[in-house]
C-alpha cells in the first residue's frame, strides 16, 4: 500500500466517561492523518508510474492525486474502522485502514464524474478535475474525455487497493462483493438524480449517499472482522438512517452553508433546480407568493445572488429549514436506538454515538 501513518496510535486509549462527539472527532483526526499518509504514498507511486506514458496520462493521474489529497474529513475510513472494531477493539487496524483508502478513491471517482456531469469548476476549495483537465488540454472535447477517464482511473485504483487487503481470503471475497454492491447502489442513485425521477427523497438518499457514506463503510469494516450476525444487523440498522441524515445535512450546507468553509458554491443547488430535501420541503410547505418566489429562483441559472439570498432567508423564516433539521434529528435518534442491547465493544459504542451526534449537527 505504500507509506503508512502511525497505525498503532489510530485506535488510541480507553475513553471512559469521554464525550462521544469528542471521542469520534479525535478518532476522525487520527484516521485522517493515517489514511492521508497511505493515500499520498500510494498515489505518488501511481503518478510516477504513469509518467512513462506521456504528459497527458501523467496529468490525468496527477489530477486524481491532487483532488484525493485536497482535504476531506475521511469520515468513511473512520466508520470503516469503527465497524471493524465493533465487537473487538483490540484488533490490529491495518485491514480497515486500507479499506478506508479504497473508500476514499471510490469517493474521488464519484466526485470527478459528478463534477463533469454538473459542470462544476470548484471542489474542496480548489479546481475540480474537469477544470484541471481543461487547463491542461486547452480543448474541451479532449478535457471531457480525460475527465471521464480520470474517474475511471480512480475506480480502478480503489479496486487495486481493495484486492490487496491483508485479510483471510473468504473475508476478502465477501468484502469485494459488498464493495461492488455499494458502487452499484451509488450509480443507481446518481441515475435517478440525473433523470429527475425522485419520488421518495429518503429512499433516493439511501442509494445515492447512505450506501457508501455511512452504512457501506460500517458494514465493510464489520465484514473484514467477520462480526456476528447480531452486530452486523445493528450496524446496518444504525447506518441506514444516519446515511440519509448525512445527505440532508449536505443539502442544508449546499443551500445555507459558508462556501469559505465547505469549499462548494453556495446557492447552486437552488439555481440548478436540484431535487433535495430542501426543495421537497419548500414545495410541501410554501404557499402563494412565497412559493412563487421560490419557483422564480429554483432551476433559474441566471438568478442573482440577491435573489438567492432572499429565498434562503425566506426558507428559514417559513420553517423549511427547521423541518429538515427535525427530520435529521429523528433519523439520528433512530440510528442510536439501533445500538441498544447490542454486544458492541465499549469504544465502538462511544464512537458510534459520537458519529451520530456529529453527522446530525456538522457545520462543514
Amino acid at each position: 500500500m505504500g507509506e503508512r501513518g502511525e497505525s498503532d496510535d489510530v485506535v488510541g486509549k480507553g475513553m471512559v466517561g469521554e464525550d462521544p462527539a469528542h471521542a469520534f472527532a479525535a478518532l476522525l483526526e487520527q484516521v485522517r492523518r493515517d489514511v492521508d499518509a497511505r493515500l499520498a504514498g500510494y498515489l505518488d507511486a501511481r503518478v510516477s508510474e504513469t509518467a512513462q506514458h506521456g504528459a497527458d496520462v501523467e496529468a490525468m493521474a496527477r489530477a486524481v492525486r491532487d483532488l484525493t489529497l485536497r482535504g476531506g474529513k475521511r469520515m468513511r475510513p473512520a466508520l470503516a474502522l469503527v465497524g471493524y472494531l465493533a465487537a473487538d477493539d483490540t484488533l490490529a487496524p491495518e485491514p480497515a485502514l486500507d479499506a478506508g483508502v479504497a473508500l476514499e478513491l471510490l469517493q474521488t471517482y464519484l466526485l470527478v464524474h459528478d463534477d463533469w456531469m454538473d459542470g462544476d469548476d470548484l471542489r474542496r476549495g480548489g479546481p475540480s478535475v474537469p477544470a484541471m483537465m481543461r487547463k491542461h488540454h486547452r480543448d474541451r472535447q479532449a478535457a471531457d474525455a480525460a475527465s471521464i477517464l480520470a474517474g475511471d482511473y480512480a475506480s480502478a485504483l480503489c479496486l487495486d487497493v481493495l484486492s490487496r487487503l491483508d485479510t483471510a481470503p473468504d473475508r476478502l471475497l465477501k468484502a469485494v462483493g459488498l464493495f461492488a454492491q455499494i458502487e452499484q447502489d451509488v450509480i443507481v442513485g446518481q441515475q435517478i438524480d440525473v433523470s429527475g425521477e425522485v419520488a421518495d427523497v429518503e429512499s433516493y438518499y439511501a442509494l445515492k449517499t447512505g450506501s457508501y457514506t455511512v452504512r457501506g463503510p460500517l458494514v465493510l469494516g464489520a465484514t473484514l472482522a467477520a462480526v456476528s450476525p447480531s452486530v452486523m444487523a445493528a450496524l446496518e440498522e444504525y447506518g441506514s438512517p444516519l446515511g440519509i441524515a448525512f445527505q440532508m445535512q449536505d443539502d442544508l450546507l449546499g443551500t445555507f452553508g459558508d462556501s469559505a468553509r465547505t469549499g462548494k458554491p453556495v446557492g447552486e443547488d437552488l439555481r440548478r433546480g436540484k431535487r433535495t430535501v430542501v426543495s421537497f420541503e419548500a414545495r410541501r410547505m410554501l404557499k402563494g407568493a412565497d412559493l412563487r418566489k421560490f419557483e422564480r429562483v429554483f432551476g433559474n441559472p441566471h438568478a442573482s445572488a440577491q435573489s438567492v439570498r432572499d429565498v434562503t432567508s425566506m426558507l428559514e423564516q417559513q420553517g423549511v429549514v427547521a423541518a429538515v433539521v427535525r427530520r435529521i434529528h429523528e433519523l439520528a435518534n433512530a440510528a442510536v436506538s439501533a445500538l441498544v442491547d447490542v454486544p458492541l465493544s465499549s469504544r465502538s459504542r462511544t464512537w458510534l454515538l459520537g458519529a451520530a451526534s456529529i453527522i446530525a449537527s456538522r457545520l462543514d
